[in-house]
């Protein structure tokens, strides 16, 4: 039994270097994470933070549900948006909680 307890510590700990990707511990001593995200350059690093204002523009005025005239470019690009929501998502974080949920399935069947 204490064996197999070594064994399921040392799956968990090879997939944990495996697949805990999305957030990597900051440098310094806050206690804070970094999630990356991949741009081209500064140009679409640009346009994803003012489409991102954008949205926060309409979110916060829901009643004319428009970006201000004021605004030259009034297109919002969601796609462009959401491609860096995917960028964050934890797909590999998700797929360890599997394996992790299997690991010990395994040993919730054998002490039934």
């Amino acid at each position: 039994m204490e064996t197999d307890k070594i064994k399921k510590l040392e799956d968990i700990r090879r997939l944990s270097g495996k697949l805990l990707n999305t957030l990597k511990k900051a440098e310094d001593k806050r206690e804070m994470y970094n999630a990356k995200i991949r741009v081209y350059g500064y140009c679409e690093l640009g346009s994803v933070v003012r489409n991102l204002m954008k949205l926060c523009i309409i979110a916060l005025d829901q009643d004319s549900a428009e970006v201000p005239p004021t605004i030259q470019n009034q297109y919002i690009d969601v796609g462009l948006i959401l491609g860096i929501a995917l960028q964050l998502f934890p797909v590999d974080e998700l797929e360890f909680l599997n394996e992790i949920t299997d690991l010990f399935s395994e040993n919730k069947e054998e002490t039934e």
